[in-house]
């Protein structure tokens, strides 16, 4: 999108160029221009676009809501054209024809910042030297210095133009915004997040904290991350992981709580201690497992080198061969998982009361 403002006395020319155009990007347009021209129009007169007039019936005007708040903000009057009134907007027609004519012909550029930069170029170059069509003895720039002195001083606080998006974050922890996806902590999964977004940046608050800050991109199904909400991910699974085996111990062996405990009031890797005993359920079963176990902790020997050592000098006197580890899929595994079975006495409570309604 190109946005072109021009002053009606000096028609001093404010060129800026946007990927899109949405309301933010026709207000950044103004925000541009009143930053060039250290100052603000006092009328701007804008044509019949959906950015600045909704809904017109003769001389009933509905304007954007946005709009109004933003001249309010700058204490500017916004007016729309009459309908079918060329002669109202000739200023702006010509210098777009000016534009087009002057600054378009066998340019080339790299990206939007350099199309930008000669837009500026242009605007304090070859557009702000021709003649001022009001007074052919000045220059543009010679009637602007003129017209300057009776703008409007901005205000010290700007506008705040950001894009507002409510995005819900489902099971993955990743906001989707303009068909990109940007990471967020794990801890705030299943939310529904706010997105602010300004041409460099893109923020996500929840409420009034913000929880992650990413650059902008303009590609389209790019995943943008922070390290750091990747790595607490991944530790936050390792946690979950253990935390399963250790309800899985739990289930198959209670002992092993037990020795959990006075592990860890030595100091011992909890984590490490945890998977040696789930290989030696998977080798031995539950029952002799926590038959060992007990036997360790009867030794005062919380360690799952003591318990291997019981389980081994049982097989040997049994005669039996050493177990051999075997690698099986996940649903086959889980038939050995041990189950609490459910109290059958409501099933019993619901057959009495049938037979006394019988």
């Amino acid at each position: 999108m190109a946005f072109v403002m021009v002053l009606s006395f000096s028609r001093q020319v404010f060129l800026r160029f946007f990927l899109d155009a949405r309301m933010e990007n026709f207000l950044r347009g103004h925000l541009g221009a009143f930053a060039d021209w250290a100052g603000v129009p006092r009328v701007i007169l804008y044509d019949n676009l959906r950015s600045a007039v909704l809904e017109r019936h003769g001389a009933a005007i509905r304007f954007n809501p946005t709009l109004l708040d933003f001249a309010a903000h700058y204490r500017y009057e916004p007016r729309p054209v009459a309908v079918a009134r060329g002669n109202e907007k000739g200023r702006v027609e010509r210098a777009i024809r000016f534009v087009r004519d002057s600054f378009f012909p066998a340019r080339s550029f790299a990206d939007l910042d350099d199309l930008n930069a000669q837009a500026d170029a242009w605007c304090h170059g070859l557009a702000a030297q021709r003649r001022c069509p009001e007074d052919e003895s000045k220059t543009v720039t010679e009637a602007f210095v003129e017209e300057a002195s009776l703008l409007l001083q901005p205000p010290d606080n700007p506008y705040p133009v950001l894009e507002r998006v409510a995005v819900k974050i489902d099971k993955t922890p990743y906001a989707r915004f303009d068909l990109n996806d940007y990471s967020v902590p794990h801890t705030h999964v299943q939310r529904i997040l706010t997105v602010l977004a300004d041409p460099q940046s893109v923020r996500i608050v929840d409420g009034q904290e913000q929880i992650a800050v990413h650059p902008r991109s303009y590609d389209r199904g790019q995943q943008i991350e922070v390290p750091a909400h990747i790595e607490a991910l991944v530790a936050s699974k390792h946690a979950a992981r253990r935390l399963r085996a250790t309800d899985r111990l739990a289930a198959a062996a209670p002992a092993s709580q037990t020795l959990l405990v006075r592990a860890a009031e030595r100091g011992a890797n909890l984590g490490n201690i945890t998977a040696a005993l789930i290989q030696l359920l998977e080798r031995y079963g539950a029952s002799p497992l926590d038959a060992a176990i007990k036997d360790a902790l009867a030794r005062d020997m919380p360690h799952p080198n003591a318990v291997r050592l019981v389980l081994e000098r049982a097989r040997d006197e049994r005669g039996q061969p050493p177990p051999v580890a075997l690698s099986l899929p996940a649903h086959v595994r889980a038939r050995d998982r041990a189950v609490q079975p459910h109290s059958l006495e409501p099933y019993d409570a619901l057959k009495k009361v049938g037979h006394e309604h019988s």
